[in-house]
C-alpha cells in the first residue's frame, strides 16, 4: 500500500508539472499589462464601425455602399455632402436628397437625434452647436449626383464646434476627408 501511495504521488507530481509547463507555454512571453483593455477597445472600435454603417443605412434611408459621404471643413463652417455612386441610381439620389433636406431642417431646429442614432453617441461639437444654434445657418442644396448641407456661421466658437462635429463624422464614416 505504501508503494502505491508513493507511486501515485510521484505520478501526480509529474503530471502537475507537465500541465503547468504547458499552460505557461500557451501564455505570451511578456504579456502587456493592458492587454484586456486593448482587446476591448479594438473590439469596440470594430463593432462601432460596423454599427455606424448598419445604423446609418437604417436612419438615413439609403445604403452607404451605394453612396459616398464627404464632410468638408471650411473657414466659416463646413459641408456634409452625399453622392450616389451610380448617377443612374435614381432611388439613391432621391433618398439622399430627402435625407439631407431633413438634416438641414432638424439641425436648424437644434435637433441632432439623427447623428446620435447613427453613431450611438453624442458627437463632439453637438452640445456647442445646439448652444449656438441661432448663430448657425444650415442650407440644403441639391446636386446633380446627390446633395449637401452647407453649414455657415460667423461665430468662432460655433466654427470650432462644427469642425469637431465634422471631424468625428470623417473618422466614424472613414471618408478620408481632410481634418
Amino acid at each position: 500500500m505504501r508503494m502505491t501511495i508513493q507511486t501515485t504521488g510521484a505520478i501526480l507530481l509529474l503530471l502537475g508539472g507537465t500541465l503547468a509547463s504547458s499552460a505557461r507555454a500557451a501564455e505570451p512571453a511578456n504579456p502587456c499589462p493592458l492587454h484586456a483593455q486593448h482587446q476591448a477597445a479594438a473590439e469596440h472600435e470594430h463593432n462601432g464601425v460596423a454599427g455606424v454603417d448598419q445604423r446609418g443605412d437604417e436612419v438615413m434611408g439609403f445604403s452607404h455602399q451605394r453612396t459616398t459621404h464627404h464632410f468638408l471643413l471650411e473657414p466659416e463652417g463646413g459641408t456634409i455632402q452625399v453622392e450616389a455612386n451610380d448617377p443612374q441610381d435614381t432611388e439613391s439620389l432621391q433618398q439622399v436628397r430627402t435625407h439631407l433636406a431633413e438634416v438641414a431642417r432638424q439641425f436648424a431646429a437644434g435637433d441632432f437625434s439623427m447623428p446620435q442614432a447613427i453613431h450611438d453617441r453624442v458627437l463632439p461639437g453637438v452640445p456647442e452647436m445646439m448652444e449656438h444654434k441661432d448663430a448657425i445657418a444650415y442650407r440644403f442644396e441639391s446636386l446633380e449626383d446627390g446633395g449637401r448641407v452647407v453649414i455657415r456661421t460667423a461665430d468662432t466658437e460655433a466654427v470650432t464646434a462644427i469642425h469637431a462635429f465634422l471631424e468625428a463624422q470623417i473618422s466614424d464614416h472613414r471618408t478620408g476627408d481632410a481634418h
